[in-house]
Order: C-alpha cells, then structure tokens, then sequence
C-alpha cells in the first residue's frame, strides 16, 4: 500500500492546493496550502543624514522612521546644545548636561561614527571612512584626519566603506575660522564641541595650579593668569562673561592671592562687539565689560600665535577686511601678548566635505552650498535643484535670501525639512517654502545679567531688554530647548547646586 507524506510550508509556487507529487518509489506527497496570501513587502526608502548638530539631530528626532531607512553618519555619536558649552568650560554645568547622545530616543536608526569623504551625486553614494581609533588587530591606521574644526579626531583603520542613499541631508556643519594666522590651530581652544568645553576647564585651572607653585615669579603669574579671547562675537563674549563669574566667585575664594592677578581681554578686528545686536545694546554690554575690568580691544588683529603668547598689531580706521598682509598701510602697532589660555572664536569656515564638493553651486563669499527655498541643493552643471539632495544648517545657504550661520537658522531648516520629509513620504506634494521666522537674539553678559535684542523679530513686539529681565529670559529659553526631559532637569538642578555649593574646582 503506498505511503501518504503530509508536507506544510511549502511556497504555493511549488505546489497546488491538494495536488499530489511522486517523490520516491512508493511514497505519495500530498501537499496542503494555507487559505492566505501576502504580498512582499514595500521597501523603505533610504534617508541617510550627514552631521548630527542642530539640524542632522533635529531631523534625527522628528523624521517619521516608521516610512524612512533613517541612516546617521557623524564624527561625533552625540548632539551638542551648543548654548550651554562657555558655561560647561567654567564648571556651572556639568559636560553631560550639554549632549545628548544620538542612539537613546532613535534605536531603529542606523547610527555610524564616521566621516564622509564624498558624494557621487550620479551613484546617489557616499564614501564614509569611521572615526573611531583604530584597532589593535586591524591594518595600521592612515595619516590622522587633524580636526574637526575643534579637536584631533581619529581616522578609524584607513578602510573606507559605501553608503547608499535615496534622500540625502547634508547637515555638517561648520569648522572655527583661523584665517590662516600662524599657530592657532596648535596654541589655541576652540569652543564648538564639548570637548573643547572640557580641554578649556582643564587650562583654565591648569593655570591656577601653576601659578599657585611657590617656585614662579609675580611676573610669569600675571602672564599666566591672562586669559584672551579672539573674537567679540556672542560665543566670545558669553565664555568671557562666564570666565568673570568664576574669577570673582570661586577662584577668589580658593586662590584669593591670585585672583587679584587674574585679567580677561576680548580681541576683535571689528570696531564693536556684538556686531549682530542692536547698537545700543552693543554699548551696554560693553560698558558692562569695562566696568568688570575685562579689557575690549576692538580694532585689533592676531598676526600669529606662538606658546604662551601672541602678536597683536592694532588696526587703524580705514581698515574694513579680514585679514591684514605685514605691510598694511593700516598696521599701527605690533604687540607681544603673553597668555596662559587663547581662545578662538572669530567666525566660520567651510567643512572639508563642502570644500571637496565640486557639482553644487557655492557662495562665492562662505563657499556654503547654494540651495533654493525648499533646501534642494542646485546642481552647477544644469542649474537645476537635486530633488534628492539637501544642505541645511552653517554648510548652506538659501539662493537670494543668506540667513546668518545660527543655530537658530539651522534649527527652524531641519524643522521645515523634517515636515517636509513626512508629507513627500505618503505620496503627498509639499510646496510651501521654506521661511524663516527671527525669535531674537540673547547674550549672557556676566553677574546675573543678559542682552535680548528682539528689533528684528518676525512676530510679536519688537522689543528689546537688558539686566536681570533679560538673563531671566535667557536662562528660560535655554532651558526649555535642552532637548530630552534627562537634561531639562539636570540644567537647573547643576544651576542650584552650583549657586549654593559654587563650582568644583577639581582637575583631572
């Protein structure tokens, strides 16, 4: 009698409902199909999203990752709130209460430590090499990737990798601006990243502890104890404001003998700090500087830096540029500046990867990748935008409409972009351009004090504020923006706990 097989999971390709195959002499298979089907699924597109600062991380958060393949790449596997950096560089908050990693509110995202090297717009490929340090069992490691504007970052093993895209969003960023003087890049902080918040408090109580040897002359103190900052935009300016607070606070208190040799200057080449502001508030804040015994040295230019000092020429009148050759006609004088901590902050210039990017139009002054007002990068060959490309943040700029490099600018792009982004993905058009919409401008200013210039708000009165009122403000917008709930606790509590306790002044 012949034998009956039953066989299930079967494909229904392969056999018919209740048809019956001779497998082997003897044997009958009868085969019995489920009473469904399915179709295959519908693949997800690819959004891949280059840097992870204001703009990446906010289209990180927002973007409907249920219909998008969400792919970050990004040196760094954190966001910066970069706001909050000149008060972690002094000890009033604590470093973790400026980032926030990339991996805890997005797991189904794929998140790589890596840099991008280029873009084949045609291949719709990037090129991505890792940035983190190399292992002890793998290949030895490339010529080091020096910076990334900030600080020394690792080249990973040497061992480039390819990622696809469908959607790309290019949010790098962008690098501190040296303008090619001498001995920055090696003698001088920066403060764009968190650690570079961490390697300035490192310095500065460096430089206390040196100080404090019983061994140095008064003469090497005071050079040691004067603290310089190149530039008087509102980074500047708020790292100084915070220095003060912690050299008329704390260090008073535990070094009281060399508090008293204790010195800040604000260098800048333009005639005014703040430049951005309204002019009166301009004025106060630098009264406010004078008043505090912080020097203002407008009109001044860093020639070169060497360890421990610099060379400073003053600028006269006549002088609107950027950059000064030995001969200027304007020079007037060249200072010797001795220093124990330079920081530099005078502006912005263009990541490698906008530098290498060869098929986009770029601004002629920034060299930021030209887009049009729905953020489409435009291709310089056919003069057409990329619909599958997009440049927000500081390596962008809108064709006809440039918006200043703030987070605030790049924060409202990704914010538009992310909408944007959920509407295209169900099959939907979005046309509206983008807009930006101005919410004023805060700067601390030291001893419980701030600037708000609203002038130029797109809604609302405008109003501006100083004092008190206006550090108030400050304080509440910066917190309510801290982005998880973590660190909207923490930033208040760090905030208390260093007003009853004051800072610690530990270094390690």
């Amino acid at each position: 009698m012949p034998r009956i097989t039953l066989v299930s999971g079967l494909c229904r390709s392969q056999f018919s409902p209740t048809s019956s195959v001779r497998v082997s002499s003897g044997t009958r298979v009868r085969c019995y199909s489920r009473g469904f089907s399915a179709s295959a699924a519908r693949e997800k597109p690819r959004l891949v999203i280059l840097g992870s600062g204001w703009g990446g991380y906010e289209v990180l958060r927002s973007v409907d990752k249920k219909r998008w393949d969400v792919t970050m790449i990004s040196p760094s596997n954190y966001f910066n709130f970069t706001p909050l950096l000149a008060s972690c560089a002094v000890g009033t908050l604590e470093f973790r209460a400026a980032v926030e990693p990339v991996r805890r509110y997005t797991p189904e995202v794929i998140a790589y430590q890596a840099w991008c090297d280029s873009i084949d717009f045609n291949r719709k490929v990037l090129k991505c090499m890792p940035a983190t340090p190399p292992t002890p069992f793998s290949a030895a490691p490339s010529a080091p990737i020096t910076e990334s504007g900030t600080t020394v970052q690792f080249p990973g093993n040497g061992k480039t990798f390819n990622v696809t895209y469908d959607k790309l969003i290019i949010a790098v960023g962008a690098y501190s601006q040296t303008f090619d003087v001498p001995g920055v890049k090696e003698h001088a902080h920066f403060l764009k990243d968190i650690r570079d918040a961490r390697a300035i408090r490192t310095r500065v109580l460096e430089c206390f502890e040196q100080a404090n040897q019983p061994t140095i002359t008064d003469e090497n103190r005071r050079k040691l104890l004067h603290f310089c900052i190149a530039g008087g935009g509102p980074t500047g300016v708020e790292f100084a404001a915070e220095l003060h607070d912690l050299l008329r606070t704390d260090i008073e208190r535990h070094y009281p003998h060399l508090a008293k040799m204790a010195r800040i200057s604000l260098f800048d080449v333009a005639p005014v700090i703040l430049g951005s502001f309204d002019g009166g508030l301009q004025e106060f804040a630098t009264q406010k500087f004078h008043r505090e015994g912080i020097r203002i040295l407008t009109r001044h230019h860093v020639e070169r830096v060497e360890p421990g000092r610099m060379f400073v020429k003053e600028i006269g009148e006549g002088w609107s540029g950027s950059t000064l050759s030995a001969d200027h006609p304007f020079g007037l004088i060249t200072e010797l500046v001795p220093f124990g901590l330079l920081v530099w902050s005078t502006g912005l210039a263009p990541n490698p990867l906008i530098q290498s990017i060869t098929e986009v139009e770029k601004d002629p002054k920034s060299s930021s990748l030209i887009t049009d007002d729905h953020l489409n990068v435009i291709l310089k060959e056919s003069g057409k935008p990329d619909s599958n490309v997009y440049a927000i943040g500081d390596a962008a700029t809108i064709k006809g409409a440039p918006l200043p490099a703030t987070a605030q600018v790049a924060n409202q792009k990704a914010k538009y972009l992310t909408k944007k982004l959920n509407v295209i993905i169900k099959d939907s058009k979005h046309l509206v351009p983008f807009k930006f919409h101005n919410a004023g401008s805060l700067a601390y200013i030291g001893d419980w004090e701030a600037i708000y210039d609203g002038t130029k708000v797109a809604r609302g009165p405008k109003t501006r504020g100083t004092g008190r009122i206006a550090w108030l403000l400050w304080r509440s917008a910066y917190f309510t923006r801290t982005v998880s709930i973590r660190n909207k606790i923490l930033v208040p509590v760090y905030w208390f706990m260093n007003w009853i306790f004051g800072r610690d002044l530990s270094r390690f």
